[in-house]
């Protein structure tokens, strides 16, 4: 479907930035000196970054968001590789693993779904090992292998899941487009993230996992997935071709996925000893820290959509 100004993807695109505008009033007007306003400031100004880059990306062109998309999973695998241990006779084994990003894109470009779906869990596997094992270097062996696939499984096959969105047949469906698509999935999971830490930081009292997570709570979680569930269905007629109870049960997979994504990235960095994986967003801390619920959602979301309806 194309992009006209009061097309579902710009009414919704125009709702996101009214919020942002809200927010940012809101922000510049508390006192400049005080705690929250200095969370809060870098926080918003990341916001703005994130919200402008994928808003271009999805209006432009679908090959400009699969480049964007691309650059994302990208930007995660460098990062977590960044994070990881890893051996000096591996350089040439991780040189692989990157240049596997755009072939996994390419496959999405040309919409062979065969080959998206098995190019990573089943090639990489088998063929990263064999590199490695040919590099003579058998100390480390276990653990750079499963934590590197761990990482491709994850940061691009994981997301990259949400850019298949883009190339999905929606001629059945004539309100519905792939950055539409795409856009709901964005929307919720994010929204989901912040509506756990709202509904914890207000109502919160039992802990979930204090050894991974300190500040998740039963209430936060209950709370979120409440908030996504009632915000799919309100978005749902916009941008998808839910019915009202598939609209309720996406809203309630994406919530949970959402949580669970962030937890298994809490443990990671649990393990390292680190608190944000980065500093690339300020105020939110590294891509790690704004794509973890999304290399959860993203898989499960699409493969619940092209099930029922593509």
């Amino acid at each position: 479907m194309p992009v006209t100004l009061f097309s579902p993807l710009m009414v919704i695109l125009g709702g996101v930035w009214a919020l942002l505008l809200l927010a940012t009033a809101v922000v510049w007007r508390l006192e400049p000196a005080s705690a929250v306003n200095g969370e809060l400031r870098p926080r918003v100004r990341s916001w703005w970054l994130i919200v402008v880059l994928c808003s271009l990306a999805l209006i432009f062109s679908r090959t400009a968001a699969l480049l964007f998309f691309a650059l994302v999973s990208f930007l995660a695998l460098k990062e977590y590789l960044t994070l990881i241990p890893t051996r000096r006779t591996d350089r040439r084994v991780l040189l692989w693993a990157y240049l596997s990003i755009p072939v996994q894109y390419f496959w999405i470009h040309i919409e062979w779904y065969g080959m998206f779906i098995i190019f990573i869990p089943v090639y990489l596997f088998l063929l990263l090992p064999v590199a490695m094992v040919l590099s003579g270097e058998t100390q480390g062996h276990l653990r750079t292998a499963g934590s590197l696939h761990w990482g491709l499984m994850s940061m691009v096959f994981g997301l990259s899941h949400l850019a298949y969105l883009l190339v999905l047949p929606q001629a059945q469906y004539p309100h519905v487009s792939g950055a539409g698509l795409v856009l709901f999935l964005l929307l919720l999971t994010e929204l989901n993230d912040v509506a756990q830490y709202c509904w914890g930081k207000g109502l919160g009292k039992h802990k979930i996992s204090p050894t991974v997570s300190p500040n998740k709570t039963v209430e936060g979680f209950v709370g979120g997935v409440v908030t996504t569930v009632l915000l799919s269905a309100l978005l749902a007629p916009w941008l998808t071709p839910f019915s009202t109870v598939d609209a309720l049960l996406a809203g309630a997979l994406i919530a949970v996925a959402g949580f669970f994504g962030d937890l298994s990235l809490s443990a990671l960095k649990r393990d390292l000893g680190i608190k944000d994986s980065g500093n690339l967003l300020p105020g939110h801390g590294g891509i790690l820290d704004r794509v973890d619920s999304l290399t959860y959602t993203a898989p499960l979301f699409f493969h619940f959509i092209r099930y029922f309806y593509f």
